[in-house]
């Protein structure tokens, strides 16, 4: 098949006599087709998926809850929030005990100083190094 380029450069007969073929061809396959009784070969890409249904499905109805019903949620939901928030602070306190309430460390002023020390070291060897 010809690019845009090339449809360019094509005369001016060469595309109509392109023209007249194609209807040629159309004709012919409408004939084939009368002849095949309608059941001529479809050049329609296959459709990918589920195959569309034939019957049209009846609009779903919004199911309702009862007042009951709807009374026996919210007492559910309201006892777990109680006993949610109940075993919220009693957990709270058996947790620390039984951690026993780290305190965070802290350096002494001398094991700072140390540390200062020696990385001021590795910094004098890694400049002398580099010179």
């Amino acid at each position: 098949m010809p690019t845009t380029q090339d449809i360019s450069q094509i005369s001016l007969d060469s595309l109509r006599r392109a023209a007249e073929i194609k209807e040629q061809i159309e004709s012919l396959e409408s004939e084939l087709s009368s002849i095949l009784g309608g059941a001529a070969p479809a050049k329609k890409k296959a459709r990918r998926g589920r195959p569309p249904s034939k019957k049209k499905a009846a609009p779903k109805k919004k199911r309702k809850i009862s007042a009951a019903g709807l009374a026996r949620i919210k007492a559910a939901q309201k006892k777990r929030w109680a006993n949610a928030k109940k075993g919220k602070k009693s957990t709270a306190k058996k947790v620390a005990k039984k951690k026993g309430a780290k305190k965070k460390r802290t350096m002494s002023a001398e094991g700072r100083r140390r540390i200062a020390e020696a990385q001021r070291k590795r910094w004098a060897a890694a400049k002398k190094k580099k010179s």
